[in-house]
């Protein structure tokens, strides 16, 4: 791709090109665990930082009383529909075995 010279581009076809694939969004699945309370908790989210953030500040009703959260688990998904699937998939289960093999297999 070469430079656009000559005209005013809302950004230079260089810095794009250099930026690459680094716009990419992720979305993720997340189990968070309680020692408070000693209960997972699981959920998706695109920015994964701000929503534990969340959790822990109280900001969240149904997490409100386990805080401090500690994040366990995060799978990463190009889509929020493959983490909101996942996140269904292990709900689904309704097993809290299930969950502690995941934490303990992701190392």
């Amino acid at each position: 791709m070469q430079e656009v010279i000559g005209s005013t581009p809302i950004f230079s076809t260089k810095a794009h090109q250099q930026v690459g694939l680094s716009c990419f969004m992720a979305f993720y699945c997340y189990i968070l665990y309680s020692p408070k309370i000693d209960r997972y908790y699981v959920g998706s989210c695109q920015d994964l930082e701000d929503r534990l953030l969340r959790h822990n500040s109280g900001r969240s009703k149904s997490t409100k009383a386990g805080a401090p959260w500690e994040l366990r688990l995060k799978e990463q998904f190009t889509t929020r529909q493959e983490a909101v699937q996942r996140e269904m998939e292990i709900k689904k289960r309704k097993s809290r075995s299930y969950i502690e093999q995941l934490v303990s297999s992701a190392g």
